[in-house]
């Protein structure tokens, strides 16, 4: 489709459908999104469903590998030696694509990035292109600037391509309808379908062969049409310029070899020294994500071929926050994510809001740390994340490149703190921190403490303490907290283990 043939726009005047209204204003912090997805009984069952299944067959072929923990050793290895030099790794992955005939470019942040991809497609004079399923180019927010340009931007994924038409946005790492029955699958299908292309056949079922084949169809007009076509990738060798991606259901091939021009943003964290680092991530990746032994399609491309593929290949190096987070010894323990959503499918918090909550691409606990890595801790929503967890461990347990996930949460709500106290914002949980420093300092406080509040027990004649008023709502406003007792832990113990003649009893 050129210049001259615009794609059809919608009754809003949209050559693709607009994105939830929330996603358009800043989001709510964590505990505020939280309430809403809790109260989403729907969505809470569809999860428990989905990450319970994800996380059995995980924890299936994962005991088939004898040596399980050294490749997650040699993973984390890898990737820390790499970070360590990764201005060097980029240089070599830069003269590689660039020796192998791709155009390679810099972007600083996602303004960058965006621009230079609306200037590569307008080069080519189309209105309309194709997109292999990346987080990064959700990162940038690339589909919204490409249709400000007034091109569409299709997905081609099929749980992208479901929440695109359904005017949703990504909840999971991995899958990112999970939060989506086949019912709601049918009825977005039904309804969609027909405003931006082939719609859906007439008596479409909940059936998943039967919606597969709905969308089959409804994609291979515009694979078909399309002149160009955007990728992300899951690893970027430097010492040959390759780069790679991994998927479950031939789309992202069909991206990769059918248009005329491909343009591939690429965060600069993913890059590899050498091919044979990918043999460990390569077997890390498939079995920590879906659950598969090995993932049915893996592409690997440098440039152009004559006669075979695009011939016009397009690299875009994206830092985007990925620098800052570099500086931080700690912090960039992170960078060594490759995307795998172990961590969102074994984490109870993860299962009961959704991914929604966490207000950006990367939900759930790696989001929990990546995004104050690469966003700061300057705003609402990046403040509130690292206090996103109970801190239970079992995210740091499944990271298949040991991330000390708990640790690094534990490192950003410290960030959080610093930056409270910089700015004195609060001067309320300073002083409650005070005050609970004094009382345990000295066992009399303690004790003094615990005579006043067994008072209180006494008289209240409630089992729970609900919303309080002031900045004590900020915990209690979603919270049953349980009334304090009637009686403190030394009178009981007094009462019940304290004298030598109770003690003569029990023995």
């Amino acid at each position: 489709m050129t210049a001259t043939q615009q794609p059809p726009r919608d009754k809003d005047g949209r050559l693709t459908p607009a994105p939830p209204e929330w996603t358009t204003r800043p989001a709510p912090p964590f505990p505020e999104a939280a309430i809403k997805g809790l109260e989403n009984q729907v969505q809470r069952a569809n999860l428990r469903h989905a990450t319970g299944t994800i996380r059995a067959k995980r924890a299936r072929v994962v005991a088939e590998v004898d040596n399980w923990q050294d490749l997650r050793a040699a993973g984390e290895a890898i990737k820390n030696r790499t970070l360590r030099h990764l201005d060097q790794h980029l240089e070599t992955l830069e003269a590689s694509l660039t020796r192998a005939g791709a155009t390679v470019h810099w972007a600083r942040d996602a303004a960058d990035a965006n621009r230079l991809i609306v200037d590569l497609v307008k080069a080519t004079g189309e209105r309309e292109v194709t997109k292999v399923k990346s987080m990064v180019t959700q990162e940038i927010g690339m589909n919204e600037a490409l249709e400000e340009a007034g091109i569409a931007a299709w997905e081609t994924d099929l749980a992208e391509l479901i929440v695109q038409l359904g005017h949703d946005f990504p909840s999971h790492i991995l899958v990112p309808a999970i939060h989506r029955n086949r019912g709601e699958i049918r009825e977005i299908f039904r309804e969609e379908m027909g405003v931006y292309g082939t719609p859906a056949p007439e008596g479409l079922s909940e059936q998943p062969p039967e919606l597969a084949g709905a969308a089959r169809t409804h994609l291979r007009n515009k694979f078909l049409r399309t002149k160009v076509a955007i990728s992300g990738a899951n690893f970027a060798v430097a010492e040959t310029g390759t780069l790679v991606v991994v998927e479950s259901e031939g789309n992202g091939r069909m991206n990769l070899t059918l248009p005329e021009t491909l343009i591939s943003v690429v965060g600069i964290e993913k890059v590899l020294p050498t091919v044979a680092d990918l043999e460990v991530f390569l077997r890390l990746l498939p079995r920590s994500s879906t659950g598969e032994r090995m993932n049915p399609y893996t592409s690997m491309w440098s440039g152009p071929t004559e006669g075979d593929g695009p011939q016009n290949v397009h690299v875009i190096l994206l830092d985007n926050g990925r620098t800052n987070a570099l500086k931080d010894p700690k912090g960039r323990e992170a960078l060594r994510c490759i995307r795998c959503s172990a961590c969102l499918n074994i984490c109870p918090v993860y299962e009961r809001v959704g991914g929604h909550a966490y207000g950006s691409v990367y939900p759930g606990p790696i989001g929990a740390i990546l995004n104050p890595q690469l966003r700061g801790v300057d705003n609402p929503i990046d403040k509130s994340l690292p206090f996103a967890s109970s801190l239970c461990g079992a995210c740091a347990e499944v990271c298949p490149v040991k991330i000390p996930i708990a640790d690094l949460l534990v490192h950003e709500r410290h960030r959080v703190v610093e930056e409270k106290k910089r700015h004195q914002v609060n001067q309320f949980e300073p002083a409650m921190m005070k005050a609970a420093s004094w009382v345990m300092a000295d066992h009399k406080h303690l004790e003094a403490a615990g005579t006043a509040s067994s008072l209180a027990g006494k008289l209240l004649p409630i089992r729970t303490i609900g919303p309080l008023p002031g900045p004590l709502s900020r915990w209690t406003q979603n919270r049953d907290v349980p009334m304090v007792p009637a009686q403190t832990f030394r009178q009981w113990w007094q009462e019940n283990r304290g004298s030598k003649e109770n003690h003569d009893e029990r023995a």
